[in-house]
């Protein structure tokens, strides 16, 4: 009765945690994604099983993360806890989440971090940890048993010291933010230990920590980014004791504020970095003029630099800034240039030609109009330039903008978009090379021979366009969404068209001579599309006939009793290998074959069980419990047993029962090495009848004393 008790109560006490789980989070009833968060929970609720892999549990008012919280979680693959207000974790808290990859802490109140919670996560990939309370990372590393790591955050307000050995046991991350912006104390050589990182994020103010942080990553970072610092004039090396050679390939500035006393420095600090070639400021704020230390920039050498990105630069006093005059010796190895949002409204002519080898411009979202245009592409400026952005800025005149490019003689791409010309001139200039023409969003109310003939790619989207009737005999690509056609374009005056958007037009109908085009003979179409269900009958047709043959094959060979009986053994080899003297039931297992049931019944169990003392023996037909999966029964009657009984015949080695079910022990029992198994031969049997699936079996009986059981009575 106290039995039937107790597993009432432990059935009682799960389903009320999967109640209570099923209450706070509705979202987690049959499901792997368990989505709890704000939610106003406490804590975290019970019934978390191993059937969840993603639990999300932010934005509640967490305080305590318990040992047996998650005990349970052994296939969580990600774990979400940011925004809680956790501030203590049990250490072993974490210890069965062997599988996660993801664990999000941010934004919490940990004042320590300990090497303690991580020491299981072997699988874990991502790891967030910003926005809590702690100063520091320890003494030591709390990452060292994080091999598999690629992203690691971490930082707050608070954080101040860096010590060496707090990066140990991490050697390549793809990404490392660092929020670091009150960093106080950098030990030198604290970063080294990391040997590669992608992309390094990290928010400083200092720039004594930024230049010890750089000599110590110049070796590992392939992409730097630096944000909000406030840089100030300073003589130091950057590459002083660092490690060649050098790995950093980009350097991005957000949210930084210079002066013109630190960008003269920092060009010619950033020389030093030979590798370095790609620059990037955005979202910054020059409070200066332009007023550089040419003389040093120049007398420094030349730029190792070929991509330059500007986006949202904000100059108190644009209309004041410098023309630059004297950096030309410093652009003229210069390929990529960005300046986006950061209201140019012309370069000077003198600068624009030494920029020698530039082949793309971005002058996107600015302030350029047709007459400063004119002066920014004067003639035998940027010479070497093949793509053009001019979009989103104040240009009026489309035969203007033409008559400007025509000076460039390489530009190929084009982009000059979203500008307001409202019309379109019957004629227009464009360079011989141009193949690429983005006309979309310029209130252009129609197309005229202004359009240049050499184009494969044109973009006249959301337009005020009615018809479509220009002659483009090398025109591969046609944007005509947003307009107002009611008809399709023409084929005859588009031969080489590949493609053609016309959506959101105001079609009705197509006529059958729009759909004429090349002859049939013309056209070469693969045999999927000529024969598309003729294809997909014959792979059908494959499919089933290999299908059949494996499973005539799997037949044939049994292949479901070595998968079922593979399955079984890797089920047992996760278990003890021996049950504790305690659980032990029974003296033998007794394995045999119902044709012998007669003898062992009859005989053998009476003449055991009735001896002094008797023997408990362990019989399938007796004590094997109802309901329960055989191999699972067959598994807990031997590990309840000293020994294992084996009454071997013809029947034996010859059933089905004996083929399929009943050999699962030799399984666990064989591969144990110990000499719990008593064979017992009731009838004279050869060991290479045994068939091949019992070869330890025939082993066993080639290299031990097994019992023979005689005819004659008196020897019985």
């Amino acid at each position: 009765t106290w039995q039937v008790w107790a597993i009432y109560m432990v059935l009682a006490a799960n389903l009320s945690e999967e109640q209570v789980l099923k209450q706070a989070c509705p979202s987690c009833d049959a499901t792997q994604l368990c989505n709890c968060s704000s939610m106003g929970l406490d804590f975290v609720p019970p019934g978390i099983t191993g059937k969840i892999t993603v639990l999300n549990l932010a934005h509640n008012r967490i305080k305590h993360i318990r040992s047996q919280d998650l005990q349970q979680a052994v296939n969580l693959r990600a774990l979400l806890l940011q925004s809680n207000e956790i501030s203590s974790i049990d250490k072993d808290s974490f210890c069965s989440l062997g599988k996660l990859e993801l664990l999000d802490l941010s934004n919490n109140s940990l004042a320590h971090l300990y090497p303690a919670w991580f020491g299981h996560l072997f699988s874990l990939q991502h790891l967030h940890l910003q926005g809590n309370s702690y100063r520091d990372l320890g003494e030591s590393s709390p990452f060292s048993s994080l091999r598999n790591l690629s992203s690691l955050h971490l930082g707050n307000p608070q954080f101040s010291t860096i010590r060496q050995g707090n990066f140990e046991g991490i050697e390549f991350l793809d990404k490392l933010w660092i929020d670091g912006g009150n960093l106080s104390q950098y030990e030198p050589g604290s970063l080294k230990l990391i040997k590669k990182i992608n992309h390094m994020i990290i928010n400083v103010r200092s720039i004594n920590i930024f230049s010890a942080i750089v000599m110590d990553i110049l070796h590992s970072v392939t992409w730097l980014e630096v944000r909000e610092i406030k840089l100030e004039i300073g003589k130091k090396s950057m590459v002083q004791n660092s490690t060649l050679p050098f790995r950093i390939r980009k350097l991005t500035f957000k949210d930084a504020s210079f002066t013109d006393q630190y960008i003269s420095r920092i060009i010619v600090l950033l020389k030093e970095i030979k590798t370095l070639q790609e620059i990037e400021a955005i979202d910054c704020v020059l409070q200066g003029k332009g007023a550089w230390d040419i003389e040093e920039i120049t007398s420094s050498g030349q730029s190792f630099v070929e991509t330059v990105s500007v986006i949202n630069i904000m100059i108190q006093n644009f209309h004041l800034f410098f023309d630059l005059d004297g950096m030309e010796s410093q652009i003229n190895k210069l390929k990529r240039l960005t300046i986006a949002s950061s209201k140019v409204f012309m370069v000077p002519c003198k600068l624009a030609k030494h920029f020698s080898s530039l082949l793309y411009l971005d002058f996107h979202d600015n302030l350029l109009v047709n007459n400063r245009l004119n002066e920014t592409i004067c003639r035998d400026a940027w010479p070497s330039l093949q793509t053009l952005n001019l979009s989103q800025n104040s240009l009026k005149s489309l035969k203007q903008t033409a008559n400007s490019v025509t000076r460039l003689p390489k530009l190929v791409n084009l982009d000059i978009s979203q500008n307001n010309f409202g019309d379109i001139p019957d004629v227009c200039e464009w360079p011989q090379t141009l193949k690429y023409l983005n006309l979309s969003s310029t209130q252009i109310p129609k197309l005229t021979t202004c359009i240049p003939p050499t184009l494969e790619v044109l973009d006249v989207s959301a337009n005020n366009l009615k018809e479509f009737g220009l002659q483009l005999p090398f025109l591969k690509e046609l944007y005509l969404a947003k307009n107002q056609l009611k008809a399709l374009p023409g084929a005859a005056p588009v031969p080489n068209l590949v493609a053609m958007s016309i959506r959101r037009n105001k079609l009705n109908g197509f006529s059958r001579e729009e759909f004429e085009g090349a002859q049939v003979g013309a056209v070469h179409l693969s045999l999927m599309e000529c024969h598309r269900s003729l294809v997909v009958s014959s792979i059908c047709v494959l499919l089933f006939l290999v299908i059949l043959i494996l499973v005539a094959v799997g037949y044939k060979y049994h292949a479901v009793w070595y998968l079922r009986m593979t399955w079984a053994w890797l089920q047992a080899k996760r278990k003890p290998k021996r049950a504790p003297l305690k659980d032990i039931c029974y003296d033998a297992f007794v394995s045999y074959s119902e044709n012998d049931s007669d003898w062992v019944e009859n005989i053998m169990v009476r003449e055991l069980e009735q001896a002094c003392p008797p023997f408990r023996l362990c019989l399938h037909k007796r004590d094997f419990v109802p309901g329960k999966w055989i191999v699972d029964n067959i598994i807990d009657s031997i590990e309840k047993s000293h020994k294992t009984l084996f009454v071997l015949s013809e029947h034996f080695v010859q059933s089905e029962w004996c083929k399929y079910e009943l050999d699962f022990s030799h399984f666990r029992l064989f591969d144990e090495n110990n000499d719990a198994a008593i064979l017992v031969l009731l009838e004279p049997i050869q060991s290479k009848a045994i068939p091949k699936r019992f070869c330890k079996l025939r082993k066993i009986m080639n290299t031990k004393t097994y019992l023979e059981w005689p005819l004659e009575e008196e020897q019985q």
